[in-house]
């Protein structure tokens, strides 16, 4: 098994390019279900959840090719199956996204249960909930979604909480249902309205995407897309993250800086000098030491989950205490445990990390537990004395393109240990 080794203390310095979203590239790349005709997809970042997506729509027989600069090209003309095996779900939860599309295009789905997750309860009932609304037979049996609907209907579907992926299966499902559909307390998150925009341009009738109730009217068919993913606004935070925690000055490019505001803020308040361009954003720490900050998750636009890890990591340099709580997972403490290896004084109080911040870091092996708990760890290292190895790197190979590459154009001392 592959691992990273960093050895710290150096400040970053430089340039780095922001790859396109995951979260979006994801929903976007399964859309191509809910059409016959060719599609093309730009800025496709390459990760492993990428290549699992692929694999998966490939087994239901859309025809994929690789082109250049990061583009993919999918025609999803004939579909062989409604299946989606356990096998290939299991390994990313963001399979599920399969189910809406397919139900509405092809009339039945197959999609295998996701299991369990490191970070908690991720439940797909509000799915189901939603696609029953619009007139769909679900059933469960043997850990599979089986889903039957000969034409979805327009309905009113209210969530119970706010889901991104329960979002983007029904707003899937409804631009080929019957009628109109009104999706209530949706998902705010710019990747929700990036799937809507590119639905839109497949001709997709959708209002109201960006705000918590989206409107969609349904059509016959849809035609192909041409269209180019958003930035990863994950990947650009936790960068400028690095720069914070070292000291440094880096320059994040090909950002779209109003989706990083909340955490933005959190940089200020940490004492970074921050200069914002139309499409990129430098953190400068001028060598200081980071001061603590407070942080709370929220769905968007609040501080954003998958950058929890990143600050609590920061506060665990800083000068001063920071608290940081979690409200949208259940259990994204787990790499706590880890920075303790290393170092850091950190105390769980059920949804809330108290960070005392010390003024060093020791390398030590650690193990990563999910994809922001593993990028988190990184950041680590970059900080601690001497050398720090971070083992099950295949969680950051999911969500981080070339990252070790990357840190290195910035001057870190980060290699891949092969397995």
């Amino acid at each position: 098994m592959a691992r990273i080794q960093i050895r710290g203390g150096r400040p970053l310095a430089g340039s780095v390019e922001i790859s396109g979203a995951k979260n979006a590239a994801l929903p976007i790349l399964m859309a191509a279900l809910l059409t016959d005709q060719p599609c093309r997809l730009a800025a496709v970042p390459h990760l492993k959840d990428v290549a699992t997506t692929m694999e998966l729509l490939g087994q239901m027989g859309v025809v994929i090719s690789l082109g250049e600069r990061s583009e993919v090209e999918l025609h999803a003309a004939e579909l062989h199956t409604d299946l989606a095996p356990y096998d290939l779900v299991r390994t990313m939860r963001a399979s599920i996204l399969v189910l809406g599309p397919l139900l509405a295009r092809n009339g039945s789905a197959r999609v295998s249960l996701p299991g369990g997750c490191a970070i908690g309860a991720r439940p797909v009932d509000l799915h189901l909930k939603g696609l029953a609304a619009m007139g769909a037979e679900i059933h469960v049996e043997g850990g599979y979604i089986q889903a039957r609907a000969a034409r979805l209907k327009g309905a009113r579907v209210v969530l119970d909480t706010v889901t991104v992926t329960g979002t983007e299966n029904i707003l899937m499902a409804a631009t080929l249902a019957e009628g109109t559909t009104v999706i209530e307390n949706a998902a705010q998150e710019p990747e929700v309205v990036d799937l809507a925009e590119c639905l839109i341009t497949m001709g997709a009738d959708i209002t109201g995407h960006g705000t918590n109730t989206i409107t969609v009217r349904g059509c016959d068919r849809l035609a192909g897309y041409d269209y180019q993913v958003l930035p990863d606004r994950i990947e650009a935070g936790t960068f400028l993250v690095a720069a914070a925690m070292t000291g440094g000055r880096v320059r994040a490019a090909n950002v779209r800086p109003g989706l990083l505001d909340a955490v933005l803020q959190k940089l200020e308040e940490s004492g970074a000098s921050i200069a914002v361009d139309h499409d990129s954003v430098e953190v400068d720490m001028a060598g200081r030491r980071p001061r603590a900050v407070n942080v709370t998750t929220a769905p968007y636009p609040g501080f954003p989950t998958d950058m929890q890890a990143q600050f609590t990591a920061l506060n665990a340099i800083a000068e001063g205490t920071g608290l940081v709580r979690e409200t949208v997972f259940e259990n994204r403490f787990m790499h706590v445990l880890e920075l303790q290896r290393l170092g850091a004084d950190m105390q769980i109080e059920g949804n809330v990390v108290v960070v005392r911040g010390v003024e060093r870091l020791t390398g030590a092996p650690v193990m990563a537990t999910d994809l922001r708990a593993s990028a988190c760890l990184v950041l680590a290292g970059l900080v601690a004395e001497g050398d720090t190895i971070v083992d099950r790197v295949y969680h950051i190979d999911r969500g981080y393109e070339n990252i070790e590459e990357k840190f290195g154009q910035l001057g870190a001392r980060i290699r891949r240990l092969p397995a």
